[in-house]
């Protein structure tokens, strides 16, 4: 193609970018033959947005969340309309549950939550968040968290931009698949260095500790950053697993990067729910997990937890998370903030609070565990009966990894796969998003997430039912019209 001819959009761009390395799992170079001169020029020039004046500013490649919602836009996708199943959501839904307290979210701001709140949060949550891990998982150690080992973030995204400015010039170990945003978070900062940590056996769920213990002496990590449980394949460590990891982390001094956002989200746990006859007070807690437990000394021991409201207490809008680290780490995350985000929004920290009591939480947890795992067991069920396999059964999250392998091409690939579902208003992510590289620090001929894609049952019911019908008809028509990925790229992007 010559350099000046009129090129394909910015959609069609990253999908040459992608497939660029995962020819492979295309079974031909077609696509990488006929695009040759427009992809060398779409790499060429990294400083700048493609077909943009302004190349003073870099490419900023989109989250997988926002490509998948981008390309949905394209075909009518509104966040507003109930015609689109929307399976790409990385939020839960916000509205009232069955069983679940009620919550008031009704304002009455004072004169003085209209300053700015400190860039290490309100006290009084700072408070309510130190108490919520000491009763949980502290009760029998005799180092405590106090508000001084918190600090209020406004997002886990910001929460995550603060502690890699706060790190020094380390390797920074982590894992693939992980949630896609650590892609720009471990890129962003030069002092720190991306170091992918690999899995031996490419079929475990997750990382023994031993081997972890291998990888990060051998390596010389200086921080290791993870989901837990994991974005997007639902595995957990926990027990004896999650203890042996914070162990090493002592043992090495290698700080533990905790993402615990989807704590709450258990579906395996023993103790049995109100509803089901279970007690209905503070000695009966449904399941939940997180290294807070581990830990010996909360201000010695080098992990920090990332985790808020976002997910767990599902209200995503208000902005507001939390890191919970030792209190020199907390003093240096709140100057961090002060030239990155200012802090979290001062009113939405003082209405956070009662959804902050212990009481509250146990009976809320209750009534997410049992929602979620229906929406859960309804996709295990469906999925297979269309073809698409499902990697592990997830005992956490609200997330479904799903390997598309026995699917007929081209919607055996991810890119493609997404490509159908919009035309047929149904969103899903992409698995190539979720196999970060931070900086192009790998080497890629072939992602190994080329093809699974992520759906979610964050969103309510009616998006799965329509997802998996319109997913059916979807799949059902390319079984009769199967062709390359080449070709569909050629023909229809």
């Amino acid at each position: 193609m010559p350099r000046g001819a009129d090129r394909r959009n910015t959609a069609h761009n990253i999908f040459l970018k992608f497939h660029r390395h995962t020819a492979k799992s295309m079974k031909d170079l077609a696509i990488e033959e006929e695009s040759e001169d427009e992809d060398q020029e779409f790499e060429s020039t990294p400083q700048a947005e493609p077909n943009s004046p302004f190349e003073m500013f870099h490419h900023v490649m989109k989250t997988g969340v926002i490509y998948a919602s981008s390309r949905a836009a394209k075909h009518g996708f509104s966040m507003l309309s109930e015609d689109w199943a929307n399976m790409g959501q990385g939020a839960p839904e916000t509205g009232p549950l069955p069983g679940a307290p009620t919550r008031d979210f009704h304002m009455n701001i004072q004169d003085a939550e209209l300053e700015y709140a400190p860039t290490t949060g309100d006290t009084e949550l700072r408070v309510k968040v130190a108490e919520y891990y000491n009763h949980l998982y502290r009760q029998d150690k005799k180092s405590k968290y106090t508000y001084e080992n918190v600090c209020i973030v406004p997002g886990g995204r910001a929460g995550l931009t603060r502690v890699m400015a706060a790190l020094g010039n380390i390797q920074v170990g982590y894992f693939t698949p992980d949630y896609t945003a650590y892609q720009q978070a471990l890129g962003l900062f030069m002092r720190i260095s991306p170091s992918p940590v690999l899995h031996r056996n490419v079929h475990e769920a997750l990382l023994p500790s031993e081997d972890f213990a291998f990888e990060a002496g051998g390596r010389g990590l200086g921080a290791m950053l993870l989901s837990n449980p994991a974005n997007p394949t639902g595995q957990s460590l926990e027990g004896d697993e999650l203890d042996a990891y914070v162990k090493i982390a002592r043992d090495l001094n290698c700080c533990l990067l905790m993402d615990e956002f989807y704590s709450h989200y258990y579906y395996d746990g023993e103790n049995v729910s109100p509803e089901d006859g279970g007690a209905d007070d503070d000695s009966n807690w449904p399941k939940t997990v997180s290294s807070a437990k581990y830990i010996d000394d909360v201000n010695e021991d080098p992990v920090v937890i990332v985790n808020g409201l976002t997910k767990n207490w599902r209200c995503p809008g208000f902005r507001v998370c939390w890191l919970v680290a030792p209190k020199p780490i907390v003093e240096m995350l709140g100057s961090a903030g002060s030239f990155l985000d200012g802090g979290a929004n001062a009113p939405l920290q003082k209405l956070a609070l009662p959804l902050m009591d212990l009481d509250f939480i146990r009976r809320d947890t209750w009534a997410l565990q049992r929602h979620f795992k229906m929406k859960r067991d309804f996709l295990l069920t469906e999925l297979p009966k269309i073809g698409i396999t499902v990697k592990w059964e997830p005992t956490a999250t609200f997330y479904i990894w799903a390997d598309l392998s026995a699917l007929p091409a081209p919607i055996n690939d991810c890119l493609c796969f997404l490509e159908e579902c919009v035309k047929h208003n149904v969103i899903c992510v992409p698995g190539v998003f979720f196999d970060i590289n931070p900086r192009e620090i790998r080497h890629l001929k072939q992602s190994k997430c080329i093809n699974f894609v992520r759906f979610s049952y964050g969103p309510p019911m009616r998006n799965l039912t329509k997802g998996v019908e319109e997913m059916g008809k979807m799949i059902s028509y390319w079984r009769k019209n199967q062709m390359t990925s080449s070709d569909y790229a050629r023909t229809s992007m």
